[in-house]
């Protein structure tokens, strides 16, 4: 058999397509495996290059295979893309994965560490039950309009709302239990989420990485946390490099020796370029610069009739925003 240098896989729930080429790029195996199959087929093979497409469940996969003795690369499917012939299937992503591989240039990205990928996930979690909570707010202020029950934007508002359901004596019981019902859940998840909160605070205290962050004027716990937790600095050589990465530069739209250019990218994780514009809005704003201990801590000022755009700091934490 010939020797194989390079398996592409194309991964999946529970079928993985596998292209293999040998020294010369020939291809010399095509086939699909079950899930459970895959850890006994590459356990029989001497260590070779593995390309697969960067994606949650990769991570675990290159994990697996590096203990294995494996080299893994993971690789952006956007640069994939390009290399996918015509008819888009299986068998052809796993050969656009290998001809992507073969690329001297091509960028790859780190596997991470299961131990990274599960401090992060609760991140992502909080980012979901915000979401939530924010659907129920939502949905009991449309349904208090309904009965012809407002109230102001913001906790306040809400909380003036609720009093107001209960004491109306006029509303429908059915419609009174309803909206008991949603505000109870809000109640649940702010609870849920305030245990995260405590717990994520938890942990940037105990992150080097994350303080030194947010020494940063209008930089906060969640904003550090995130960027400690979801970006490795040692695969950027300078923080112009970094800003690519996120997005952040311009959309290059260049020909014939004319250089146009456009709106950022928008590139890499929308995340954590969310979390910067507070932090960039804050300062530029003109407003004051309070003394918080020994930081600055930047706040909207409350003469101001445009509302705040973020928190500015965590409660019990000394330091900046």
């Amino acid at each position: 058999m010939t020797e194989i240098t390079r398996v592409a896989i194309d991964t999946s729930k529970s079928v993985f397509t596998l292209h293999a080429v040998d020294a010369r790029d020939r291809p010399v195996l095509r086939r699909n495996l079950r899930r459970q199959d895959l850890v006994s087929f590459f356990a029989k093979l001497p260590a070779v290059d593995v390309a697969m497409e960067a994606c949650g469940g990769s991570h675990y996969w290159g994990r697996t295979l590096q203990a294995m003795g494996h080299r893994v690369r993971l690789i952006p499917a956007q640069y994939v893309k390009p290399f996918v012939k015509r008819s888009k299937n299986d068998r052809n992503d796993a050969q656009a994965i290998s001809e992507a591989a073969a690329r001297p240039g091509m960028q790859e990205v780190a596997v991470k560490s299961a131990d990274a990928q599960a401090r992060a996930m609760l991140l992502t979690v909080r980012e979901l039950l915000v979401r939530q909570r924010t659907q129920l707010v939502n949905a009991l202020r449309g349904h208090a309009t309904e009965m012809g029950l407002v109230a102001p934007v913001g906790g306040k508002g809400l909380a003036a709302l609720r009093s107001e359901i209960e004491a109306d004596a006029t509303l429908p019981e059915a419609a009174a239990e309803a909206l008991r019902l949603l505000g109870g859940e809000a109640d649940r998840l702010e609870a849920r989420l305030a245990e995260i909160d405590k717990n994520l605070l938890a942990q940037h205290k105990a992150d080097p990485n994350s303080r030194r962050l947010s020494a940063i004027p209008g930089v906060g716990p969640m904003s550090a946390l995130s960027f400690s937790l979801m970006v490795d600095a040692t695969q950027f050589k300078s923080g112009r490099h970094f800003a690519a990465w996120l997005g952040l530069v311009p959309r290059e739209i260049s020909t014939g020796g004319k250089q146009r250019l456009g709106g950022i990218s928008r590139a890499g994780n929308e995340r954590l370029r969310q979390l910067l514009v507070p932090s960039f809005a804050l300062p530029s704003q003109g407003a004051p610069a309070h003394r918080h201990g020994s930081s600055l801590c930047w706040s909207v000022s409350r003469a101001s009739s445009r509302p705040s755009l973020w928190p500015t700091r965590w409660p019990g934490l000394s330091g900046p925003c």
